[in-house]
């Protein structure tokens, strides 16, 4: 199927005015998700540094007691050991926990509206016998 020189040229303004509306929404687009990236890295700077604070102030804490308990005579390796190591938490723990929520939930939902509808006909069998 042969186009004329007419068709062509009507296609080519279809697709340069479609690909400069296309332009458009990327520019929009981008647009918005540069405005999100910045609030998200705002975000992330300023919980970086609450969090860097409050660990200085907790070392500055740790800092003091060490000196009042070398003051003291009080200080040997197994105190200061446990003062300045750090605490280990770990992700799989807590992943773990909230897997655990999430078959519970799944269960409950699943589950219990059968089990308790078992349990109404039972009872109701054995409400009738009394």
């Amino acid at each position: 199927m042969k186009r004329n020189k007419e068709d062509l040229v009507k296609i080519e303004e279809e697709l340069e005015q479609t690909l400069s509306q296309q332009l458009s929404f990327a520019k929009q687009d981008s647009g918005n998700i540069l405005r999100v990236g910045g609030i998200a890295l705002a975000a992330g700077l300023l919980t970086y540094a609450l969090i860097h604070r409050k660990s200085r102030r907790k070392e500055r804490k740790i800092e003091k007691a060490l000196e009042a308990l070398e003051r003291e005579g009080l200080l040997n390796e197994e105190i200061e050991e446990r003062l300045t190591k750090p605490k280990k938490s770990s992700f799989w723990p807590s992943l773990g926990q909230r897997l655990m929520m999430v078959g519970l939930i799944y269960a409950k939902e699943k589950y219990l509206p059968e089990l308790l509808k078992n349990l109404g006909i039972n009872g109701e069998d054995q409400g009738e016998d009394i």
